[in-house]
């Protein structure tokens, strides 16, 4: 009996100990979602704005460009997914390399060879073990990353996408990230980069008439300055949003931990109280016993 309580209070100060490390994990993952969500809400009108010139350019003009045209009989297409670098966060990295496996799935029905471009030590362990090839990686940034992250991961992107067919470019450029519409839902979703989705219609475009541009030194150049511009912002818009929804994913899961870990101290302590008074009945028990025994040899 005293081994066994012995061992029920080692198990309820461990789970004491991670209790408090669970909880720790919380209360950062919450701190940093306010933070994260504020820097989603200061990129997104830059991104907004920059897809919203390139529309308007698109729509006054009728030139080929890489940007906005579709190449005829894509080979290759680039998929960039983003992952977390650091594990206990639930289910926010395998919900992202899902939905990623769902498009790579798609491309190669198409007659598409996907290309990996990996963000997050996570999704570069996962297409490792799996021997998968993979373009680029990057990694240490997945929580807080800034636009000079971006601009690295675009910069492959964009070199990959200019180059010809035959030097192994890519025609297409996707990106599989999670977006985050609440503490408590995120949604992994893959978009199309290049070339821009673009649709006719009679109806006015959201946010006002387009504006009207006057190129020089022409529309080429113009769409050609932005094509940088525009990879780098969308992925940092990606990126950032990625970064809330690990934070809220991770907390989401600590908290469910540290709910856990309180359950079963409860547990502990109840199976330890039981034992303590199995042991005390037990003695007392035997002290009755050894009585009866002395009196009766008396």
């Amino acid at each position: 009996m005293a081994g066994q309580l012995r061992e029920y209070r080692r198990r309820i100060r461990s789970v004491q100990s991670t209790k408090k490390i669970t909880r720790a994990m919380e209360l950062i993952a919450a701190s940093r979602i306010a933070k994260a969500r504020a820097r989603v809400a200061a990129a997104r009108p830059y991104a907004e704005e920059i897809t919203r010139v390139i529309e308007a350019v698109a729509s006054q003009t009728t030139i080929s460009h890489p940007l906005t045209t579709e190449r005829p009989q894509p080979v290759r297409a680039a998929v960039v997914v983003i992952t977390s670098d650091r594990g206990l966060a639930g289910g926010y990295s395998s919900n992202a390399l899902r939905r990623a496996n769902e498009l790579i799935e798609l491309l190669r029905s198409e007659g598409k060879e996907p290309e990996l471009y990996v963000i997050g030590r996570k999704g570069v362990g996962y297409y490792r073990f799996r021997g998968r090839a993979i373009s680029g990686e990057y990694t240490g940034f997945s929580e807080q990353p800034t636009y000079a992250d971006a601009k690295s991961v675009g910069d492959a992107l964009i070199a990959s996408f200019v180059a010809s067919g035959e030097s192994g470019g890519v025609d297409e450029i996707h990106v599989v990230h999670t977006e985050y519409v609440s503490a408590l839902t995120q949604t992994p979703v893959a978009r199309r980069l290049l070339p821009m989705v673009l649709t006719e219609t009679n109806e006015p475009p959201a946010g006002g008439p387009l504006p009207q541009y006057e190129f020089e030194p022409s529309a080429e150049a113009v769409l050609d300055a932005l094509l940088p511009r525009y990879v780098e912002s969308r992925l940092y818009a990606a990126m950032l949003e990625s970064a809330a929804s690990e934070s809220a994913a991770r907390q989401r899961a600590m908290k469910s931990a540290t709910d856990n870990a309180e359950d079963l101290i409860r547990s502990y302590t109840r199976q330890a109280n039981r034992a303590r008074q199995d042991a005390i009945t037990q003695e007392i028990s035997e002290i009755v016993g050894g009585a009866n025994a002395l009196a009766s040899a008396s």
